[in-house]
């Protein structure tokens, strides 16, 4: 019990953890599902007390900071793409396995994507072959581990080593084949390396680069799943070779580019899914005067322009719109409160052509509204 006031302690349903470690990869595989706290009248807020009311509403930021994944169909598709690659993947042992690159712009959610898409893989390893390997050791079907801007060739190595808790001591080729033994003994399925664009950095760099990763793919029985930016341009998939020379780079044979494309309003397919995401995030916000379209009617074409349909700029935006909605008691999301709300850098700057261009007609995000005429005022 708390010191002095004889209730129990409230630690929230915050999860603090890695999942570039084993432990805190568990965890997300196998945390339980959050529950949505109780929607609740202004009038039942009034009636809380005052440590319910705290209790309440630290259930609902941490609720809105964490809603997601949402299967869009952006998501889902690439989900499919994923499983095409990954699952069709059954070669020998001698056999190198074909991998994927996920490459997209920032922001747009790629890594959560990915990393829902190895949670379901990993658990369905699980599910089917069981926990324990037929020599006794943990069956760990899927690892993450994402990259610094100062990754090395030895660095690679040891963050996989890392991941397992083995040792990092040793130069590069130790740690590798250290990687490799836990690799097989645990019967690791797929890898996935993101924030991958920090390996693609000088020609030279780049052809080592992809040695290393090329060796990766031949030693290791696994799908190694890339996840990056602009990893395309950067030259690795052509391992530094000039571009009349990217038939040399068998890197490039060996990877199945794929991408994750933002939201677009420009066609009438666009905006129908735009508004079914509103209204997917719209019900599961909880605050005491939210009111259907709140989000999908009255904020579509301001959440847009703001978010210029990026998912992570849209979730940050409406995520500090909730906590200001319940801080300041206003308990709704509307443009005089969203006004005040911060967003990414990206998005501010590029908000301003987006909104111009809804204010003057010729773009907008709701479905059977015809563009090109300024709109009338509400």
């Amino acid at each position: 019990m708390s010191a002095g006031t004889g209730e129990e302690p409230f630690e929230g349903d915050e999860r603090q953890y890695s999942p570039t470690r084993l432990e805190g990869w568990l965890q997300e595989v196998n945390g339980p599902d959050r529950v949505q706290p109780m929607q609740l009248t202004r009038a039942q807020l009034v009636d809380l007390s005052p440590r319910e009311l705290l209790r309440h509403n630290d259930r609902r930021e941490v609720w809105h900071a964490n809603i997601g994944p949402i299967h869009t169909p952006q998501l889902l598709a690439l989900h499919a793409d994923l499983g095409e690659i990954v699952e069709s993947n059954r070669q020998d042992g001698d056999k190198t396995k074909p991998a994927a690159l996920v490459d997209a712009y920032p922001g747009l959610g790629k890594s959560t994507a990915v990393r829902d898409y190895a949670r379901s893989l990993h658990r369905k390893q699980i599910a089917l072959r069981g926990e324990t390997t037929p020599s006794g050791h943990r069956r760990i079907p899927v690892i993450y581990i994402a990259l610094t801007g100062n990754t090395q060739i030895r660095g690679l190595n040891a963050a996989i080593c890392r991941f397992y808790r083995l040792p990092v001591s040793g130069n590069a080729d130790t740690l590798a084949e250290r990687a490799v033994d836990a690799v097989l003994s645990m019967r690791t399925v797929a890898i996935v390396i993101d924030d991958v664009h920090f390996l693609a950095g000088s020609r030279s760099n780049a052809i080592r680069m992809a040695n290393q990763l090329k060796y990766l793919a031949n030693v290791f029985p696994v799908t190694l799943i890339y996840v990056g930016v602009g990893v395309q341009q950067r030259g690795l998939l052509r391992e530094g070779f000039l571009p009349q020379d990217a038939p040399l780079a068998q890197f490039g044979r060996r990877t199945t580019p794929l991408t994750l494309l933002p939201f677009q309003v420009e066609d009438e397919a666009g905006r129908r899914e735009w508004r079914t995401l509103l209204k997917t995030i719209e019900r599961m916000l909880v605050l005491a005067e939210k009111y259907p379209g709140m989000l999908a009617d009255d904020l579509s074409d301001y959440l847009y322009s703001r978010s210029t349909g990026h998912f992570a700029s849209l979730m940050a935006l409406i995520n500090r719109g909730c906590l200001r909605a319940i801080r300041t008691g206003r308990e709704r999301l509307d443009v005089e409160l969203m006004d005040q709300v911060k967003n990414d850098a990206a998005a501010e700057e590029a908000r301003r052509e987006l909104a111009a261009a809804i204010e003057a007609g010729l773009l907008t995000t709701r479905p059977g509204v015809r563009t090109g005429q300024r709109r009338r005022s509400a």
